[in-house]
């Protein structure tokens, strides 16, 4: 498979209290315009979420469907103000992602980085789990994360696995992929397996065509980056799932985070798995 990387600068060195490792200085340079990429890598030992906001009257039928399918979507909090309470206590929904997707009646809409403009009083917002808080425990235990490396969103794709329905909200399993060398490929399982509020452990390992991927060089979202002689693909359920179900119920509004572009709190990754 060819390697369809693009050429990026590499990302300037930071301080140990600077937005690459401190969260909520990581969340004012979002604020501030000034930290606009992928947050795989970023602030290691905290964990990340996605971001899903919907009108309240669709609040419900959402959360049954997180509840029913806890591996794509693993619920860490609910708000119904902007303002966090839990999380990042003060952390605003509206400013605090490097990028947002703004999606009405189904159709993506724009993106953009900061959602003031558009945010409305009835709205609730959900923040799910993301696979980037396992990612720190693969790297710590000297497993390369190349979309890392290479500064690529991870590449993501829609299988052909079905998840279980809530009121309007249904649709297919969306899963994040990652080249892992073959050897360490029980260790990424295990490693990753003791986060389910990061998504768990892999839902598949080897070959794409099971979750009916037909082309790994052409995900549907995020970046290829081709697989490397001795590594296998391996497949991580993916939050990006929540977004494909609410598209589907074609909601008046829904806010997002952009894929690869998380929300990043003040929780550490070793407390998220006690509470998991």
């Amino acid at each position: 498979m060819a390697n369809t990387t693009r050429s990026r600068p590499e990302r300037k060195p930071e301080s140990a209290g600077g937005p690459l490792f401190d969260p909520a200085a990581l969340r004012a340079a979002c604020r501030e315009g000034r930290f606009t990429e992928t947050t795989s890598g970023v602030c290691p030992g905290f964990a990340q979420a996605n971001l899903i906001v919907l009108p309240g009257a669709l609040a419900g039928d959402f959360r049954s469907f997180c509840e029913r399918n806890p591996r794509p979507c693993p619920l860490l909090a609910v708000s119904g103000h902007p303002v966090l309470r839990s999380l990042a206590s003060g952390a605003d929904l509206r400013t605090d992602l490097p990028r947002y997707r703004v999606t009405r009646r189904g159709t993506p809409d724009f993106e953009c980085r900061d959602v003031r403009e558009v945010w409305e009083p009835d709205l609730t917002a959900f923040l799910l789990g993301c696979s980037f808080g396992f990612e720190a425990g693969l790297v710590e235990a000297g497993i390369r994360l190349r979309h890392q490396d290479e500064d690529r969103v991870v590449p993501m794709y829609v299988t052909n696995r079905d998840c279980e329905p809530a009121g309007p909200f249904r649709g297919r399993l969306v899963v994040s992929m990652r080249p892992i060398p073959a050897s360490r490929v029980d260790d990424a399982i295990r490693i990753s397996g003791g986060q389910p509020l990061a998504h768990g452990a892999p839902v598949h390992a080897g070959d794409p065509a099971a979750l009916g991927i037909g082309d790994l060089a052409r995900p549907d979202w995020g970046e290829d980056g081709g697989l490397l002689p001795g590594e296998a693909p391996v497949f991580w359920a993916c939050g990006v799932t929540s977004q494909v179900v609410a598209r589907n119920a074609r909601p008046e509004l829904m806010i997002s985070h952009a894929p690869g572009f998380m929300f990043v709190t003040d929780v550490p990754i070793a407390e998220q798995k006690r509470s998991g």
